[in-house]
């Protein structure tokens, strides 16, 4: 119960730094009048930050050989990273933080649920049931009375 609940503060608190992450990077792109070298910018102190932890916690280079076996679209998160960075940049100064954040998890819950029940890329197949369809109906609704 204890690991949950410490595993759970940490996944709030990230979500957290999520939301004042993606307000500094808005802040940036007023001051550097760029949406792309504010996104540049969070990405290369993050870059420096993995850089060190990586180096603090003596975790050694992958071989070439097991990076090269690794699958193509495996590669792609920051992909995925550097939308989500860009579209933040961008909207949350349009939309609010919270509007952006509950149409975010919104977005995030419709394709865990989808992904969860045909098993995408590995995932355990969970099926679509009556629990799961409630709550992406609470948290449409919820979007419906931040936004207001």
């Amino acid at each position: 119960m204890l690991a949950f609940a410490v595993s759970a503060l940490l996944a709030i608190l990230a979500g957290a730094g999520l939301v004042l992450q993606q307000i500094l990077n808005a802040n940036l792109r007023a001051e550097l009048d760029s949406a792309s070298w504010a996104g540049f910018s969070s990405y290369f102190v993050g870059l420096t930050c993995m850089a060190l932890l990586a180096v603090a916690l003596r975790d050694p280079v992958p071989a070439t050989s097991l990076a090269a076996r690794v699958p193509w679209w495996t590669w792609s998160g920051g992909l995925f990273g550097a939308l989500f960075i860009g579209l933040a940049i961008l909207l949350v100064p349009k939309l609010g933080a919270a509007t952006f954040f509950a149409l975010l998890v919104t977005g995030q819950m419709l394709a865990s649920v989808v992904f969860d029940q045909v098993g995408l890329l590995g995932l355990a197949q969970r099926p679509i049931d009556l629990p799961r369809l409630i709550g992406i109906v609470l948290l449409v609704g919820g979007v419906v009375l931040i936004r207001r």
